[in-house]
């Protein structure tokens, strides 16, 4: 375990190399990378999640976020070769699973919107699966149990909510009202979000769709 998150170290350390080119050295980088402190703090947080030391890495992975600027729960899975430019604002959720050689720019989200169900809380996959070569621009809201294909770009301030296909790039951002509910306005939605309802609304663009394509 020891031999394999040193490989891993290791990895994101020459990740920092090859994609900032304002670092030049692994010195700066050790010295000056926040993004590189982070996951190295993640690294460690991670292992100890995995011995079931759950609030010695939540201690970590809080110490990490005052520190760097960054907050990565100890859950999340990453791969080799991770790398965070600018290093701060960057959230990461606690079921997100990142592939490797991922690059994420400043204020990046990967944000669980399926929160409760029916039943109750849900503790199950509700943040993204981001596969490898992907690059997340600044400012990128990525929400829910999605899949980002491989080699995908994703644009600045893009907002994101469905799967994104591999070698594909996404931009921009286009809110719009999908319903007007004044009878749940208390319900609380993570990150503003309730999947049912966004459900429901592509149902019903579906059918207008249909009637339209039967009328001609």
């Amino acid at each position: 375990m020891k031999r394999k998150n040193k490989s891993l170290i290791s990895s994101d350390l020459n990740s920092v190399i090859e994609r900032d080119p304002a670092t030049s050295t692994k010195l700066e980088a050790i010295l000056f990378s926040s993004g590189f402190h982070a996951i190295v703090c993640h690294r460690f947080a991670h292992y100890l999640w995995q011995k079931k030391w759950h609030i010695s890495a939540r201690l970590v992975s809080s110490v990490a976020r005052f520190l760097t600027g960054v907050e990565i729960h100890p859950a999340a899975q990453i791969g080799h070769g991770f790398f965070i430019d600018h290093g701060m604002g960057v959230v990461i959720g606690q079921t997100s699973k990142i592939g490797n050689n991922v690059t994420l720019y400043q204020n990046v989200t990967l944000g669980g919107t399926k929160i409760f169900s029916s039943a109750g809380k849900n503790t199950g996959k509700r943040h993204p699966t981001i596969e490898d070569n992907v690059i997340i621009g600044s400012g990128a809201q990525i929400l829910g149990p999605i899949t980002i294909g491989k080699n995908a770009r994703i644009g600045s301030n893009a907002v994101v909510v469905k799967d994104v296909k591999e070698n594909t790039t996404v931009i921009g951002l286009a809110a719009h009202e999908i319903q007007k509910d004044t009878t749940n306005k208390d319900k609380f939605c993570a990150y503003g979000l309730d999947f049912n309802t966004i459900a429901q609304h592509k149902n019903q663009k579906n059918i207008k769709i249909e009637k339209k394509k039967n009328i001609k």
